[in-house]
């Protein structure tokens, strides 16, 4: 398959996705050959796995702000030796769900590592929601052979978006979730009334979520310890399978009281499954907007590191920074940098639960860092140009057209700016391009 972006990407299957007395067949558009099968077998927990995969597909078809027609738009799936993971951003792009489905949720063998989109049609999520009781559930991704409008049988051909939101979506998603901690763990009996307890999907408020117990207090203010809740009636997606969960766990990054809004993850565990859903800081802001990766990239070495990192991501569930830095001889802060460049083509994810990236099959375009944020290349263009004027270790001067804009460094090691980008945004939206030609110029972080 070749992935493309903002264009109509014509994605050819088998056959409709469906579901059978032989189990759930997920037809997918193709990976590393052409429709490869990167799992074949049985789900453990069937009810509970048909209920995940209806809430990363609903997910995928829903804007939460400013609602409008259903999107239709195909998850994401990844085969990685011992687990499959389907992951999805909403139409606004402001909630990425991910169902992992664990070893103890596979009776089967991953045969290939890849990447692809796997159809959820409307047949199949009536299918879905349907399954119920003991009866087996098999899975099968992805055919054994790629047949295309043969005398023999229909093709379903579908033209769908892959839209570089979700791409710019993937990228900032794993650059905040790395900085996310686990904030509390809710029993199913005290996860399922707190979920009850929460707003209407109309209710478009900036809650924050403080430990009470076993349970969870919502508050209208930060505090140490509390996870921010922008959007409460954007967690619906949980609500299917919350019966079958032991645990709901809550992450997010440290805050403080006057905290700004921040994204978090609330997560659901089966134990054979992990469905999670990560929010963006409030409802009307889409990830793709966040500028999360900006600093990261900027570094001098970050393009040349992606490509060395890039041909030592090994299929494993998740990747190991330390001995991945080992084997690149770069240090773990470059390996970080490359993984980040890596993530602006989706290559990248990260997983809050084990504190670790995970590796996507997709292809990786040096270039896409920069046409995808503005900002990257306008700052590139500054620093290129001689516009960055230093005033000792603390201050500098940039001159951007016929403005000119001062950039400090504050106690903690940020940079401060005159523009009215961070006049506006204070630092929540990411460095503005005058910081950040600031840092590559002396070559610090932003």
């Amino acid at each position: 398959m070749v992935w493309a972006v903002n264009a109509v990407q014509t994605y050819r299957y088998l056959a409709p996705s469906g579901l059978s007395s032989s189990g759930v067949a997920l037809q997918t558009s193709g990976g590393p050959a052409a429709n490869p099968r990167f799992f074949s077998g049985f789900l453990t927990t069937p009810p509970a796995a048909a209920a995940g995969l209806l809430a990363v597909a609903e997910v995928a078809r829903t804007r939460y702000f400013q609602p409008v027609s259903p999107a239709s738009l195909d998850p994401v799936v990844t085969g990685s030796a011992d687990r499959l993971r389907f992951e999805s951003f909403s139409g606004c792009c402001g909630v990425y769900a991910r169902l992992d489905a664990l070893p103890a949720g596979l009776d089967g063998e991953i045969v290939a590592h890849g990447t692809t989109n796997v159809d959820v049609n409307r047949p199949l999520r009536e299918a879905l929601a349907r399954v119920a009781g003991i009866e087996p559930l098999h899975l099968s991704v992805g055919p054994d052979d790629l047949t295309v409008s043969t005398m023999d049988g229909s093709v379903v051909e579908r033209k769908v978006p892959l839209p570089s939101r979700w791409l710019r979506g993937f990228a900032e998603v794993h650059v905040l979730a790395a900085a996310f901690e686990p904030r509390a763990e809710l029993p199913a009996a005290e996860a399922a009334a707190f979920l009850r307890r929460l707003p209407g999907a109309s209710d478009r408020s900036v809650l924050w979520a403080v430990p009470a117990g076993r349970t969870l207090r919502l508050t209208s203010r930060p505090a140490p310890g509390a996870v921010c809740l922008a959007g409460a009636g954007r967690l619906a997606a949980l609500r299917g399978m919350l019966r079958f969960a032991t645990a709901l766990r809550v992450y997010g990054p440290a805050v403080r009281a006057g905290s700004a809004p921040v994204a978090s993850t609330w997560e659901l565990d089966t134990g054979a499954l992990r469905l999670s859903l990560t929010l963006s800081p409030e409802p009307h802001r889409g990830f793709s907007g966040e500028g999360a990766a900006l600093t990261a990239l900027a570094g001098d070495d970050v393009t040349d590191d992606a490509e060395l990192v890039s041909a030592l991501l090994s299929w494993d569930p998740t990747i190991d920074v330390d001995a991945l830095a080992t084997a690149a001889g770069l240090d773990a802060g470059r390996v970080r940098g490359a993984l980040a460049q890596l993530g602006t083509a989706g290559r990248v994810g990260f997983d809050v639960s084990e504190a670790a990236y995970f590796h996507r099959v997709m292809p990786y375009e040096a270039g896409r860092a920069e046409r995808d944020n503005p900002r990257l290349a306008g700052a590139r263009a500054l620093a290129d140009a001689g516009a960055v004027e230093l005033d000792g270790d603390t201050a500098a001067t940039v001159r951007s057209g016929d403005q000119v804009y001062r950039v400090r460094r504050r106690p903690d090691g940020g940079l401060t700016c005159t523009c009215p980008w961070w006049a506006k945004h204070r630092g929540d939206r990411g460095p503005c391009k005058h910081a950040l030609a600031v840092s590559m110029t002396v070559r610090v972080p932003a």
